[in-house]
């Protein structure tokens, strides 16, 4: 296994230490003492951990001590006065504090997220109860609004929806999903939808021990649905923490529009925008077209509606790219001017109008703004990842992504956000971290063509020329007319050198010219 951090790289099984791309002579204690840090990255490692996994108990100086911390910073490029990497605690011990890579592990080696330093939840789906399957869309929309508004306090960490509908239609131990997806608390309920009314049930439960907490039942009309969600919200949140400050959940209070047949729309829109086929992307914009003609109003529909566009683009989805842009464009600038205050619609519509005009800096300053609004916005996160991306700044892009993948560990977005950080490899020049990352994608999602792009380009540019090849196949297969000439529509660059380096390494795995 190899640990990738900076310009350094761990090969744990070889014990070689290499900056740079050149190999760090260093000690056998000081490699052990490095690796320790490295690999227990998460919590403060006390002197007498050191002395144990290093000297194995036996007594050192603590001179030694120092002079052994002191070289495995020099090895990679730390120093005691700038402490970037190894940080000294005082009276508690040493902590590694740069972002780590970790090469040759697949996913389910991954070990389970750690419990983030605040109270955390994830929302699971809600049983539908209304004896009919068409109606699921209903209860996925309440769950989704749930886990919105409870997004927006702040000192609250929630898992995104993606990885909670990982959930659906399982029985599961609730022990085990609080230590998959690293969190403290559970909620589960149901819905039954007859007529005009709706009935909502929710449970609390606690992850560690299984218990339930809270439990409650809500009865009313159509009308009131989102009264009953804000209900739910106010007492889920005041089940976990009795010190709740009510301006948050007063805050958590936003309806985002006043049309439930336009509500409806868009629910329907957001079930079949999450398969992401062609067919259900097609679908879903249909639904936000109609959600905006129901509520002219409606910033979120504008916003998806912008960004269905913006995906089919990018998977050559469309013979019209220029109408397309042009219809894009004008629904994600009414999304960001009508969504002021709406996360969803200044994150789907500023990343769709950055795409679009090519105004890298202006979306990420909207989805800054949606960040403020609802800090556990797994899609602000990764999304404005994608935009400092293509803007040339790809080690920021891959904290953002890793951050994304922390809310929503088990999301159905993962490829996405996998490609992304193959691409932030890819442009660093770090190829063989980009194919890993790639394939990885690939593995999930064979049908997205940024990913199998990125197979190709980084194994061509590592020279690995046959596997380039047969990516290149898979290349052809997902877009028989993209050509070099047309890359432009794929991907955005903002840096010319970026642009061509992606280039190359296609031009190298076979895609013609034009």
């Amino acid at each position: 296994m190899q640990l990738q951090f900076g310009d350094c790289m761990l090969d744990t099984d070889r014990r070689e230490l290499t900056r740079a791309s050149a190999p760090v002579p260093v000690g056998p204690q000081v490699f052990d003492v490095l690796l320790h840090l490295v690999a227990n990255r998460e919590r403060v490692v006390s002197k007498d951990d050191l002395l144990e996994a290093v000297w194995h108990g036996r007594i050192v100086s603590e001179s030694t001590l120092t002079s052994h911390i002191n070289a495995a910073r020099t090895a990679i490029g730390d120093s005691g006065h700038e402490q970037r990497l190894i940080r000294t605690l005082a009276r508690k011990g040493f902590r590694f504090v740069g972002r780590v890579n970790v090469i040759g592990t697949e996913p389910d080696e991954i070990a389970p997220p750690a419990l983030p330093d605040k109270p955390s939840i994830a929302v699971l789906p809600f049983v539908n109860m209304s004896g009919d399957a068409a109606q699921d869309y209903f209860a996925d929309g309440m769950v989704e609004d749930i886990i919105t508004a409870l997004s927006h306090i702040r000192w609250l960490f929630v898992i995104a929806r993606n990885s909670s509908f990982v959930y659906r239609g399982r029985v599961c131990d609730m022990k085990q999903v609080g230590r998959e997806l690293g969190v403290r608390y559970l909620l589960e309920g149901s819905v039954r939808k007859a007529a005009s009314r709706v009935r909502i049930t929710g449970q609390l439960i606690d992850a560690d021990s299984g218990g339930h907490l809270w439990a409650e039942r809500y009865e009313g009309t159509l009308d009131d649905v989102f009264e009953l969600q804000d209900r739910i919200t106010e007492s889920v949140v005041g089940a976990i923490a009795q010190e709740l400050e009510r301006a948050e959940i007063a805050r958590a209070k936003r309806k985002p529009t006043e049309r439930l047949d336009a509500y409806d729309h868009f629910l329907r829109g957001m079930a079949s925008f999450h398969v992401s086929t062609r067919a259900n992307i097609d679908r879903a914009l249909a639904c936000f077209r109609k959600a905006i003609e129901l509520d002219s109003d409606y910033a979120s529909a504008y916003g998806m509606a912008a960004w269905c566009l913006f995906w089919r683009r990018v998977n050559g989805w469309t013979n019209d790219y220029a109408q397309e842009a042009a219809e894009g464009m004008s629904l994600a600038r009414l999304a960001v001017d009508l969504g002021k205050s709406d996360a969803v619609a200044l994150t789907r519509g500023g990343h769709a109008l950055a795409h679009f005009t090519r105004d890298f800096d202006m979306g990420i300053d909207f989805l800054d703004k949606a960040l403020v609004l609802n800090p556990n916005l797994v899609s602000a996160w990764f999304l404005g990842a994608f935009l400092r991306l293509w803007r040339g700044s790809p080690d920021e892009a891959i904290e953002r992504f890793e951050h994304a993948m922390r809310l929503s560990p088990l999301d159905i977005e993962m490829f996405r956000m996998h490609t992304g950080i193959a691409f932030a490899h890819l442009i660093a020049q770090r190829f063989d971290a980009a194919r890993l990352w790639a394939e990885r994608a690939c593995r999930d999602v064979p049908s997205f063509l940024l990913s199998a792009a990125a197979v190709a380009a980084s194994c061509a540019l590592a020279g690995r020329l046959p596997a380039a090849e047969r990516a290149m196949r898979d290349v052809r297969r997902l877009d028989p007319t993209l050509r070099l000439a047309t890359l432009d529509h794929l991907l955005h660059f903002q840096r010319p050198e970026d642009a061509a380096l992606f280039a190359d390494g296609l031009r190298k795995a076979g895609l013609p010219a034009d």
